[in-house]
């Protein structure tokens, strides 16, 4: 699928996985909407690649349709990224023997799992309502990101092993669904990947090379811009749908870090 003069909707576009992906589909020709919370981080780098910043909570149908309207006043919308989305440790029952909070639980499900649904039906909308391209049935595609924690969770990830296990879980049925209006859906379940969630500094910096002697080969942590390429792979090869795709340096979870 060519992407020059598309639109796409990135979200968690502002930083990490989403920046990565963002700057890729610009470099390609795409008009790319950075659609995610952080403001000044958007704005500039919107800004950098050509495109528009959105504002919006993945799960707000309001705030997501209007980033959708900005991406159809681009150009046709043909990708949607999903990359947006949060983690916490908790266990199900703490030391005190208390139950963990629900609303750890239902926040991270409402982002991870509720948001990627919710940015994916209005984003398969509109690029269901787009020409054909040149094969005269394709139209577009979504690409949704999990995490090897959908299948080898470790202790305290419960409710972000659950929200990517539900992402998965999602992309055949989706695959399904969007067939007869030209949409291919996969995934990309990442592993230990270098973002800064894990901070800066010498101290991030040690710790980060640690981490990365559990990856098998590379025995380094994975770059953004290597989930990139897969993105852009996944993306443009018209005969990839319905499949999750580790990218991962072959590691395996244990229980616990």
């Amino acid at each position: 699928m060519d992407i020059t003069g598309a639109s796409a909707i990135v979200t968690g576009g502002a930083s990490g996985l989403g920046e990565a992906a963002a700057r890729l589909l610009a470099e390609r020709g795409a008009k790319v909407v950075v659609l995610d919370l952080q403001a000044e981080k958007g704005e500039k780098l919107a800004a950098e690649i050509g495109g528009v910043f959105a504002q919006a909570d993945v799960a707000d149908e309001a705030q997501v349709t209007a980033a959708v309207e900005a991406a159809s006043e681009l150009g046709p919308l043909r990708v949607v990224v999903n990359s947006a989305g949060i983690g916490s440790a908790v266990r199900v029952i703490g030391k005190d023997l208390a139950p963990a909070p629900l609303e750890a639980f239902e926040k991270v499900i409402r982002v991870n799992l509720i948001g990627t649904y919710n940015v994916t039906r209005l984003g398969a909308s509109a690029i269901a309502k787009t020409e054909p391209l040149e094969d005269g049935t394709s139209r577009g595609t979504i690409l949704n990101t999990a995490s090897v924690a959908a299948f080898d969770g470790q202790i305290g990830q419960t409710p972000y092993s659950a929200s990517k296990g539900g992402v998965v879980g999602l992309t055949l049925p989706l695959a399904r669904d969007l067939a007869r209006h030209g949409i291919r859906v996969n995934t990309i379940a990442p592993g230990l990947v270098d973002t800064p969630i894990y901070g800066q500094g010498e101290q991030a910096e040690a710790f980060k090379a640690a981490l990365g002697q559990s990856v098998v080969y590379p025995n380094r942590l994975g770059r953004a811009a290597e989930y990139a390429s897969l993105a852009l792979e996944l993306i443009t090869n018209d005969y990839m749908n319905g499949e999750t795709v580790r990218l991962d340096g072959a590691i395996r979870l244990p229980p616990r870090s």
